[in-house]
């Protein structure tokens, strides 16, 4: 299940918005989909982000897949856990597995998070995606 708390885009990133700050992760459907994830290409401190772009990306055994940013922002922390333990993203997706925290303004973010899916839609969403 979703975590409720939560805004999700069609490419299955969710962010958490807390006032100036939004955090950016991979949900467990998409963890579930790609699986082995062997390496996280994450911006650096510092890098601005546009809602709706690449921000980074995912290697897997097997592919690589862009990470779209939810809402645009800067980035002011990466979870640097991630560089030694990049499976940790598919083991707690929703908590240790987070990728970035992003400076956002408020309103802006509130507004870019607006046009995300709620849990709801996001599960009908992927549910949609399990069939094909």
């Amino acid at each position: 299940m979703a975590p409720e708390n939560l805004r999700y885009t069609k490419t299955h990133e969710w962010v958490k918005l807390e006032g100036e700050t939004a955090r950016f992760g991979l949900s467990d459907f998409a963890v579930t989909q790609i699986k082995d994830i062997v390496f996280l290409d994450l911006p650096a401190v510092g890098v601005a982000i546009r809602g709706g772009e690449p921000f980074g990306a995912v290697e897997t055994v097997k592919a690589a897949f862009d990470l779209y940013a939810p809402v645009s922002g800067t980035v002011k922390a990466v979870n640097a856990d991630l560089a030694a333990h990049p499976e940790a993203v598919s083991s707690d997706s929703y908590g240790s597995g987070w990728l970035v925290d992003v400076c956002v303004v408020e309103d802006q973010a509130g507004r870019e998070a607006a046009g995300l899916m709620d849990a709801c839609a996001y599960e009908e969403h992927c549910g949609k995606e399990a069939k094909h």
